[in-house]
């Protein structure tokens, strides 16, 4: 089986059988973010433990098999991780489908996530295989600045597992 077969093939694993699909509490930060090129949508939720680690991420959604696998594949590559390093995760599959097929991507770091590399060479389905990953950023930013706008002013103590 060629490797592009077996791309397609984790693409519509996913697709068929979402991971982490349905809508689950608690939740830190809850967001929507819509492609508006094709209509595409997911709404996710980011759950962080006390330690800031990435405790459970659920999602529901709607759009072509490429917005909804990606993001089947986020949860997979980023519940359970440490956050700075879960967003290490985002950060280079943003890299690689953003290059337009320069960037090779790390399946080390992205896992499956590595079956959208194809995608970087159509630019119209980018936004399609970003659309989750991006809102899981975004749910991210609402939950630590939360955070930060908690912290006493001048406060340079640590808090929920923070190290100084």
């Amino acid at each position: 089986m060629r490797m592009e077969q077996m791309y397609q093939e984790v693409i519509l694993d996913h697709y068929k059988r979402p991971h982490h699909r349905g809508l689950r509490e608690p939740f830190g930060a809850e967001v929507h973010h819509v492609n508006p090129t094709c209509g595409d949508e997911v709404t996710l939720r980011v759950q962080l433990d006390d330690n800031g680690d990435v405790a459970d991420v659920s999602y529901d959604g709607q759009g072509c098999s490429i917005s909804q696998a990606s993001t089947s594949v986020l949860t997979d590559q980023v519940i359970g991780l440490p956050l700075q390093q879960a967003l290490k995760v985002v950060d280079s599959f943003n890299e690689m489908v953003a290059s337009r097929g320069t960037v090779e991507g790390d399946e080390d770091v992205i896992g499956d996530g590595i079956a959208f590399a194809g995608v970087a060479k159509y630019p119209a389905r980018v936004k399609c295989a970003l659309l989750g990953w991006m809102a899981f950023k975004d749910a991210v930013v609402r939950i630590t600045s939360a955070a930060e706008a908690k912290r006493p002013m001048g406060s340079d103590l640590p808090m929920n597992g923070e190290t100084a």
